[in-house]
């Protein structure tokens, strides 16, 4: 289990609870746009082991509601659901930021209840995907068997797009949103630049665009938001 770092308190990274966001290293994508650039290899950098997160859950333990458990890509890590395990014993929830990609991975932790709130980041389209994640070839189907089983779980959810002007636009996120539809919860989140970026060569887009686009889209999908707007 590669563990690279640990955010202590946060009050916005999982909705409704007071969590701590434990963060993986290593991911199977490689956006441009990622703004924790410093987690895609698999190399670490700095290590926490499972005790240290533990031994710092139980001095937050009267505190902390929940764990989030975010990356790099964390369903690539060995040791994941026994992780998971530890941290439901002490009777805190735990959510998940994933890109969906491992299918069967997700499946056992659905099935297995040991998770309570699931994220999955949708970069693109189909015809856009590899692209947008910087690989030569991807198997989209991957991502529609992910959205397919999420909201078939039972379990809380979202559905986040990161969007930037250099690669996404109405029509792309009409396709989107197509692929979801319109039940359960689908946020865009705005491009903003910093120092973390793999590549810095991307903009945001203006308040004004985005009021443009949430006007074209909200019409048939109601259940999309925009965050940090």
């Amino acid at each position: 289990m590669k563990i690279s770092g640990l955010e202590k308190l946060t009050l916005g990274d999982y909705p409704g609870h007071i969590a701590c966001t434990i963060f993986t290293q290593g991911c199977n994508f490689k956006c441009g746009y990622c703004h924790n650039a410093d987690l895609i290899s698999e190399q670490l950098n700095g290590c926490l082991s499972k005790e240290d997160v533990m031994t710092y859950l139980d001095f937050r333990i009267k505190l902390l509601e929940g764990v989030v458990i975010s990356g790099g890509e964390p369903l690539l890590q060995q040791g994941l659901k026994e992780l998971i395990i530890l941290i439901k014993a002490k009777g805190l929830k735990v959510k998940l930021d994933t890109n969906g990609t491992n299918i069967e991975m997700l499946r056992e932790l659905i099935e297995e209840r040991l998770i309570d709130y699931i994220a999955m980041d949708i970069k693109a389209d189909a015809d856009n995907y590899s692209k947008v994640i910087g690989l030569d070839h991807f198997d989209f189907h991957q991502v529609e068997k992910a959205i397919e089983l999420i909201t078939s779980s039972g379990i809380d959810y979202e559905f986040r797009t990161t969007i930037n002007k250099e690669f996404h636009d109405l029509s792309m996120l009409e396709n989107i949103c197509r692929y979801i539809g319109n039940e359960g919860k689908y946020y865009l989140q705005n491009f903003r630049d910093n120092e973390n970026v793999l590549e810095r060569k991307f903009t945001g887009f203006s308040n004004d665009e985005i009021q443009d686009l949430m006007q074209a889209l909200s019409i048939d999908y109601t259940n999309l938001k925009v965050r940090g707007f």
